[in-house]
């Protein structure tokens, strides 16, 4: 399926977001914060089919992290999730370049229901 890089600063929610997906059959690769995301890109040429982030991190929060993203890989197809209503709003912003916000918590199913809306959308 899809090669996707999951971005969360909490431990076991990035761990059960990266098993959630891996049940569709997408690879995905973790990092704990937007710098370790934006070195993971830079590495690997941007070739992921999906960026999935928090918006609240520390050192690169995932707004910044999405910017960057965009500006170095335009083809890339990037969604964010958060639980904070202040940070969705600010999202609003990044229309133009971020596909989905998800509002946390949100379960496995409607997680994995949108990241495949949002895979297809960017393919077809």
């Amino acid at each position: 399926m899809s090669r996707i890089l999951v971005v969360d600063d909490e431990e076991p929610l990035r761990a059960l977001v990266a098993r959630g997906l891996g049940m569709d059959g997408h690879t995905c690769i973790t990092a704990a914060d937007g710098a370790e995301a934006l070195d993971i890109l830079i590495a690997e040429q941007g070739h992921f089919d999906l960026l999935l982030t928090d918006i609240r991190m520390p050192l690169m929060d995932g707004i910044a992290l999405a910017l960057a993203a965009k500006q170095q890989f335009p083809e890339l197809t990037i969604m964010l999730m958060t639980g904070y209503a202040e940070q969705r709003e600010r999202a609003k912003s990044l229309e133009a370049i971020v596909e989905e916000v998800m509002t946390k918590p949100f379960t496995i199913a409607e997680l994995r229901a949108t990241v495949l809306k949002v895979i297809e959308r960017s393919i077809g």
